[in-house]
């Protein structure tokens, strides 16, 4: 039996999809964060089969977690506080993502302008395409 030790202060981000553990890891860029990281993949889960799971001990304020949307919509925040779960969010879809995915499009200004945020737009929430503010290229979600 695995035994990972409790949080006094941070958050756990739960149901996510088997395998994105790392991909929310990169795009949270948690890795240039000194936090305490604990990532479970494949826990055995009632309702998904198997999901992976992140706990981090860090203050939430630390991090924009309105990525997660856009990462997994099924993604569960637990915000733990003096080690108890005093918040459970769930992840939204953002209208609006900003310096996440970069343009395709070759002709495309953010191509050129090195300094120019690349800024993607919710085109079509029910496929999660995206497109891109400057040149509307689209961009299919990671859901």
């Amino acid at each position: 039996m695995l035994t990972v030790g409790s949080i006094h202060e941070g958050f756990v981000l739960d149901h996510i999809k088997a395998g994105k553990a790392m991909e929310v890891y990169r795009y949270l860029h948690l890795d240039k964060n000194e936090a305490t990281v604990a990532i479970i993949k494949n826990a055995q889960s009632n309702k998904m089969g198997r999901k992976d799971i992140i706990k981090v001990e860090c203050p939430i304020d630390n991090f924009n977690l309105d990525i997660l949307g856009f990462i997994d919509k099924n993604i569960t925040i637990n915000v733990i506080k003096d080690d108890v779960i005093v918040e459970k969010r769930s992840s939204v879809t953002p209208k609006i993502i900003k310096n996440v995915i970069k343009c395709k499009n070759p002709r495309c200004i953010t191509s050129i302008e090195d300094q120019l945020d690349h800024v993607f737009f919710l085109s079509d929430p029910e496929k999660g395409i995206y497109r891109c503010t400057y040149c509307e290229q689209a961009f299919k979600g990671l859901n």
